[in-house]
């Protein structure tokens, strides 16, 4: 009987089924979403795998090895995945996503980046690229959509460089490192805050039109409906609301799966199959929905004396005791309190008692705010008409406004929490790189393996590049004790006075002097040499190297001794610094190059400049930005997970507050009639409305906030942090929660004027 309440009652009933479904439906579908972002990275992950070319390396060329270089670079700050490939034998492996290897001189592109290209804003990327495009890269060969990735066909690609690997196949066996005990803690807790609040909203939906479901109970009890029937009535007209709320949450979930911009905004780029809910969580969405209706429904009726001449609750109400709401968590805080610490030496946690002192801390918030709504509420005195309107709406029932709020503060409780551990944990995941980038901003290496007039050919390219205010270049190679499998080596570094000066701190310097970096302590044994030594420059290695004469050089007799110092990029240099005059010629036939280079920040697109410059001189070579700090990538990625998952969840708030708040004034609209029908003013109204929005929403932040820095601090406790609060970021959560709930209201003033007219009185 109640399911068919549902469904039938003409536009009343179906109105009151539709706000349900809808209410339902959001959190069903944020609900899918979260089941299938596990499987969604996880797919990420493996295509990634799949594609790795680190695992399958080979000694020597054959019938089924491929050269491949690594040829990695970047656009106005977007990464792009680069290879050069040349085949040596019939049997070569081929990338996952191509048909066939790219002939020399073509280019095979990824759909993201034939896109970029094909645009004005791709016009400086074009010139980097000067290869005839021939396919696409298939899906299954990219980690999402918005991935920027080329493979290149070459027929000179050099088997010697350092940037080139010979390999027999693609793909990595190697299990991916776990999650060290802070970053599951933060995954845990991220996870709990991001889901709490669609459980509230979900449980606020199923309880829409309950004073009109209530008046119908009080009628079914005047033809002879017992008491325990009429409650199973009402769960039955609830699990009808939330089935269809199931088929709406599906609905939802498959349309806002398609675009990716959410995901893509946040650097994280995610194929729409790949979000394919886990069949398991999936089943348990589908039968957890219903059944929270249900024992929601029969909880809210507890206290509801419905007879057969009306409803109790229209009286004035019992004072909510709040003893048993203070357990809740006073027993999340006795879960994690064993834990303070347990972190600190990156030790581990005990998964489940973390969840469940979250949630029932979390769970603690949604049940006081409804008793700390009516405890104010009730103190509240006299003012204007639209207050008086606002407080007496309030007293004769606050805990509907209550329930409207729990979701936005228990969602600003969790971040606030959140944001604070993040504060806490953040330095062990963010490290000093040692790069100066008051010296240079960008940093080039290219391991040429050419001769000076090369390396000369590529410094002139990058100092002649537009927004580059200079350059200093470094080339290096090995010297040893002897030709062939030395005993010991160290480097020999060639540049101009300026350049060397970089590396060493030296006072006086002339072309065809020459310099010894002072010895200091080295893990890796590096040659100590001394003025007038006898070495060989660029040694064999290994018993398949080349063992080919190679150059011997006397170390000048002159030559300084100078203390070393780190270039801009934050590397330290020893053994031999020399200008070029001071080596003989035949020493500079392989050499590899760094140059650091200073930017004109005025100057527009000078970073994008200088890498196209680079390529066009060696398209191996690595061209990248200083920077003196560096994050790991992983707490990168959880942020930004948390990023996402903030916002889709503050949006999935706001248009249930939109449905909650349209419920609510479609179940008074004729005591809005009644209102206007005696005179009352809009403009009195709708500042009764923002009021009745405003006094809930500022006890709901208030108990949020004193939620979050509590569940912060026991959160910074487990990992051994000291107490500190992010009191930006605090700021911030809270007045993203307050502007959610104002612009809400702003959204119900339309339909708000459109029932304040004194027609809609009439009834049938």
């Amino acid at each position: 009987m109640g399911a068919g309440f549902a469904v039938t009652g003409g536009r009343e009933g179906w109105t009151r089924t539709l706000l349900t479904a809808i209410g339902v439906g959001l959190g069903v579908a944020l609900l899918l979403l979260t089941t299938a972002i596990p499987g969604a990275l996880g797919a990420r992950d493996d295509r990634g795998r799949a594609r790795d070319e680190h695992a399958g390396r080979a000694a020597e060329a054959g019938a089924n090895t491929l050269l491949i270089g690594m040829a990695d670079t970047a656009y106005k700050g977007e990464d792009i995945r680069g290879r050069i490939l040349r085949a040596e034998g019939p049997d070569a492996p081929i990338p996952p996503g191509l048909r066939k290897l790219p002939g020399p001189g073509e280019m095979v592109v990824s759909p993201a980046l034939a896109e970029l290209l094909g645009s004005d804003r791709g016009r400086l990327l074009k010139e980097r690229f000067p290869y005839r495009t021939v396919g696409r890269i298939g899906d299954h060969g990219l980690i999402g959509p918005d991935e920027l990735v080329y493979y290149v066909g070459s027929d000179a690609l050099a088997a010697d460089s350092m940037s080139t690997l010979r390999i027999t196949g693609f793909g990595n066996s190697i299990p991916a490192e776990k999650l060290d005990a802070r970053l599951l803690l933060l995954v845990l807790v991220m996870f709990v805050v991001l889901l709490m609040p669609v459980a509230v909203l979900i449980a606020t939906a199923v309880r829409f039109g309950g004073e009109r479901r209530d008046r119908r109970l009080a009628a079914l009890r005047l033809v002879g409906a017992d008491s325990r029937t009429t409650r199973w009535i009402a769960a039955g007209e609830a699990l009808a609301g939330s089935l269809f709320g199931l088929l709406f949450g599906l609905g939802f979930f498959l349309i806002g799966r398609q675009p990716t911009d959410v995901a893509a905004a946040f650097d994280l780029s995610i194929f729409p199959s790949d979000l394919d809910p886990s069949v398991p969580l999936a089943v348990l969405v589908a039968l957890a929905v219903p059944a929270a209706a249900v024992a929601v429904t029969l909880f809210a009726l507890r206290s509801v004396a419905i007879e057969p001449l009306g409803v109790v609750r229209t009286s004035t109400p019992i004072r909510r005791r709040v003893w048993w709401r203070l357990l809740l968590p006073l027993a999340g805080v006795a879960l994690l309190f064993p834990m303070i610490r347990r972190g600190a030496d990156r030790g581990e946690f005990n998964e489940l008692q973390v969840v469940a002192g979250t949630v029932l801390l979390l769970v603690g918030v949604t049940a006081l705010l409804p008793w700390l709504v009516e405890a104010v509420v009730f103190r509240l005195g006299a003012g204007r008409v639209p207050w008086q309107l606002a407080v007496r709406r309030l007293q004769l029932g606050s805990g509907l406004a209550a329930r409207s709020v729990n979701g936005i503060a228990v969602a600003v409780a969790g971040a606030i929490a959140l944001q604070m551990l993040f504060l806490g944990v953040d330095q062990d995941y963010v490290k000093e790189t040692g790069q100066d980038t008051e010296r240079a901003q960008m940093s080039m290496s290219s391991d040429v393996r050419a001769g000076s007039d090369k390396v000369a050919e590529i410094t002139r390219a990058i100092r002649e590049s537009k927004g580059v205010r200079s350059a200093f270049g470094y080339a290096s190679t090995r010297i040893g004790d002897r030709a062939a499998d030395p005993g010991g080596s160290t480097s020999l570094t060639i540049g101009n006075c300026d350049a060397l000066r970089e590396l060493a701190r030296i006072d006086r310097c002339a072309d065809g002097d020459t310099f010894i970096i002072e010895a200091r302590a080295s893990p890796f044994g590096e040659m100590q040499v001394a003025p007038g030594q006898q070495v060989i420059v660029d040694p064999s290695y290994g018993p398949n190297s080349e063992r080919s004469a190679r150059t011997p050089w006397r170390i000048p007799a002159a030559a300084a001794a100078v203390p070393g110092r780190a270039d801009p990029s934050g590397r330290s240099y020893d053994g031999v610094l020399a200008t070029p005059s001071a080596v003989p010629e035949a020493a500079t036939k392989r050499l590899t190059l760094s140059m650091d280079i200073q930017i004109d920040p005025a100057a527009p697109d000078a970073r994008d400049l200088v890498r196209n410059a680079a390529a066009r001189v060696d398209p191996l070579s690595s061209v990248y930005d200083l920077s003196s700090t560096e994050e790991s990538r992983r707490f990168a990625n959880v942020r930004t997970a948390l990023f996402i998952g903030t916002a889709v969840v503050l949006a999935l708030i706001g248009a249930s507050l939109l449905v909650t708040m349209l419920e609510q004034l479609r179940e008074r609209r004729k005591l809005l009639s009644v209102l206007v029908a005696f005179g009352t003013r809009r403009s009195t109204l709708s500042w009764s409305i923002l009021y009745q929005s405003a006094i809930p929403v500022v006890l709901g932040l208030m108990l949020a906030v004193a939620t979050g820095v509590g569940l912060g601090a026991a959160l910074l406790g487990m990992v051994g942090r000291p107490f500190t609060v992010d009191w930006s970021g605090m700021a911030a959560m809270t007045g993203i929660g307050a502007g959610v709930v104002l612009l809400v209201t702003a959204l119900s003033l339309p339909p708000l004027w459109r029932l304040m007219r004194p027609d809609g009185l009439r009834t049938e």
